[in-house]
């Protein structure tokens, strides 16, 4: 069966997300606040665009909230997916 575009996103975003969250506490630590983009496909074969953001957390203090957006330009449809990281 196949995914729907939006399921698709979602999917995408999620997995960004997981990679994003990989990094260790000091890693992240020396690269917030910090974002990045870039184009890439579907597992359908469509482009869309992803971002990264990296984002110095008010409540709590110290901790970093990772974000990824994984955007479909030509559909004008997106989907964003976040983690609240805190220190170990």
């Amino acid at each position: 069966m196949a995914v729907s575009p939006s399921d698709e996103l979602t999917e995408m975003a999620q997995d960004e997300l997981t990679a994003a969250c990989a990094l260790t506490w000091p890693e992240l630590t020396r690269i917030t606040p910090w974002g990045d983009s870039f184009e890439g496909f579907a597992p359908s074969g469509r482009t869309v665009e992803v971002e990264r953001r990296y984002l110095w957390a008010h409540d709590p203090a110290g901790a970093v909230v990772v974000e990824v957006e994984v955007r479909d330009a030509a559909a004008k449809t997106g989907v964003e997916a976040r983690a609240l990281l805190r220190a170990p």
